[in-house]
């Protein structure tokens, strides 16, 4: 029996669903493990096409639920385009948070190198996936190698490489901030210090050094490492730098405070707990250093506390594009009422026309049981533009409505 051919406006209905179900010309691939599909799973997408978790006006979730599929996600959405490819690609080891955040500064020039991880000397195949899209050009930073090794880690074939080697972690971001150092010889040296114990205070800094390319070196509550004074001493140069502290004296003491000072003018930053520590740190602006994100017109990052490789794989975010610095959220579904505030202070708002605004934009990082929809949703609304409510306008309404 012959099939009845679909009316004119339910086959145009079809073409719509099969475009949206393309990708609207974009190839998504479920079988490319270094690009997850942004589409709800195939036994689902009847019920939606997973929007609004996806994206919202003013949100774009990356749903990635590990750091080494984010961070292939993050460099692969960095560079989207074959003709303008990455000097390099940093590989680290999963298992270290210190190196990961503080391998985030070779993201900035010269080398604009984002992070990919390796699972010790294993590459895993969303890494491998992406570095094979990237296919990375050469940093002459780096002595024109393809891949920044650092530590103990993927040596994949037919790429140059550039090794950074130390015996611990710590010894490793010696190595990171000597690359450097060597590479950017004239800048004056500002540096980070973080701590070495709770990578919550630590996190902020990974999307701030993918932008400016400042070391980060890691301290004790008590004490700063011998690896951590070595590399003070190589980066005072021919001037003393500037070192921020990121975090408060219960984390860093003021004992390591004064013993800082030897190398440089100090300076401590942050909050009492991670997420005020976090918008701080973004509100700061002192000469060239800080984001200074006290108006509106930024781009952000939003993340759970607890993720320093989530931090340091999504720092390219922070680093390119919509540049902006990361914030954090302790809880799942409840926006903390510090970042409402924050958000607040920043909602953009116009008089006449939002065409003629500035606009932010927000990074949601993680699946939704790690930043609700709900939550997301609540971002959303903060960042939205909204007409600016002036006294006058108020008058009016009321007027109007008696």
């Amino acid at each position: 029996m012959c099939r009845a051919m679909p009316s004119p406006r339910l086959a145009a209905l079809l073409l719509v669903a099969a475009l949206v179900m393309a990708g609207c010309g974009r190839e998504v691939r479920s079988d490319d493990p270094a690009q997850p599909a942004l589409l709800a799973p195939p036994s689902k997408q009847k019920e939606h096409l997973g929007f609004p978790e996806t994206a919202t006006k003013n949100t774009t979730r990356v749903p990635a639920t590990d750091a080494t599929q984010l961070a292939a996600v993050v460099a692969r959405t960095v560079f989207p385009d074959p003709a303008r490819k990455p000097s390099a690609v940093t590989i680290v080891d999963s298992s270290d948070w210190r190196v990961a955040i503080a391998a985030s500064a070779l993201m900035a020039a010269p080398f604009k190198s984002p992070i990919l991880f390796s699972d010790g000397t294993n590459l895993p195949a969303p890494s491998q996936s992406a570095l094979d899209k990237l296919a990375p050009e050469g940093a002459k930073a780096a002595g024109k190698a393809q891949i920044i090794r650092v530590g103990n880690v993927a040596r994949p074939a037919g790429y140059k490489t550039t090794d950074l080697r130390g015996g611990n972690s710590l010894a490793l971001t010696r190595a990171i901030a000597g690359l450097i150092r060597s590479a950017r010889p004239r800048v004056a040296s500002r540096i980070i210090i973080a701590s070495a114990d709770d990578p919550s205070y630590a996190m902020p800094a990974a999307g701030y050094v993918a932008k400016t390319g400042d070391p980060v070196l890691f301290v004790k509550k008590d004490e700063i490492p011998p690896e951590t004074r070595a590399a003070l001493a190589a980066l005072k140069g021919l001037a003393k730098p500037r070192i921020y502290i990121l975090g408060p004296s219960k984390l860093i003491s003021p004992a390591v405070s004064r013993q800082l000072k030897r190398f440089g003018g100090v300076r401590r930053l942050g909050g009492q707990d991670p997420v005020t520590n976090a918008i701080e740190f973004a509100r700061y602006r002192g000469g060239e250093f800080g984001w200074g994100v006290s108006t509106p017109g930024h781009g952000m990052v939003f993340m759970r506390t607890g993720l320093p490789l989530f931090a340091a794989a999504a720092a390219p975010l922070s680093g390119s594009g919509s540049y902006g610095p990361l914030f954090l959220l302790d809880d799942a579904v409840r926006l903390p009422q510090p970042l409402q505030s924050q958000l607040l202070d920043t909602q953009p708002a116009y008089r006449t026309d939002p065409v003629a605004g500035v606009y932010n934009h927000g990074w949601i990082i993680g699946a939704s049981k790690a930043i609700s929809v709900a939550a997301q949703a609540r971002i959303d609304a903060l960042l939205e533009i909204a007409p600016e409510q002036l006294p006058g306008n108020l008058d009016s309404a009321d007027d109007e409505s008696s």
